[in-house]
């Protein structure tokens, strides 16, 4: 008969995704993963696999919660121009709370630890920019159609800087005590808006 589990996945998952997030994958080992997770490292496997694996599983996850608030800010009916606006002070914002900001972003901390060597890293780093790409053009598209946006100004070239500008922001903020810089970063960018 099989042994049910003593855990719930679920809330074993998000615990390793704040470990991760908070120490990175190189930093963090397998025992560190079980005194965390408070669950025997034989039943980490067998929920979740390695940790590499694990790994993948929460940034997944981490994507899945924000992809999900950034739809819910950039699909509200009515003008679409303010919450583009808003969701890029929300990034900078984030940056810039001293309570976050150390932490940074996981898909951007996972860009720049392990995408370059890690194939399935990169990939669902890549997976998540295309789907904050994809959000911001949509937005702006709208709000060009509504005559919030002049019709000169590239939706799909706007929304590549924006998503390039907020993962700068977050990486500036991660080590920049100088919560200006994020700020009038924004600020100056968005006036391509205008």
């Amino acid at each position: 008969m099989a042994r049910t589990k003593e855990f719930d996945p679920d809330a074993a998952l998000q615990s390793a995704l704040e470990l991760f997030w908070r120490r990175g994958y190189e930093a963090t080992s397998m025992a560190d993963l079980v005194e965390h997770l408070g669950i025997g490292r034989a039943s980490i496997y067998a929920t979740f696999g390695n940790k590499h694996e694990l790994y993948l599983k929460a940034l997944d996850r981490y994507g899945e919660s924000r992809d999900a608030l950034m739809l819910h800010e950039l699909s509200q009916a009515g003008a679409a121009l303010p919450a583009v606006r808003a969701t890029v002070r929300r990034f900078a914002a984030e940056a810039t709370d001293d309570a976050r900001r150390r932490a940074g972003c996981f898909v951007t901390n996972t860009a720049a630890e392990l995408a370059p060597h890690d194939t399935a890293a990169a990939r669902l780093v890549e997976l998540s920019w295309d789907h904050v790409e994809t959000l911001m053009h949509s937005a702006l598209v709208r709000a060009q159609a509504q005559g919030e946006l002049a019709e000169d100004r590239d939706p799909r070239a706007l929304a590549r800087m924006l998503l390039v500008l907020m993962q700068g922001l977050r990486v500036v903020g991660k080590v920049s005590a100088e919560p200006g810089r994020v700020r009038d970063a924004a600020e100056q960018a968005l006036t391509l808006l205008d």
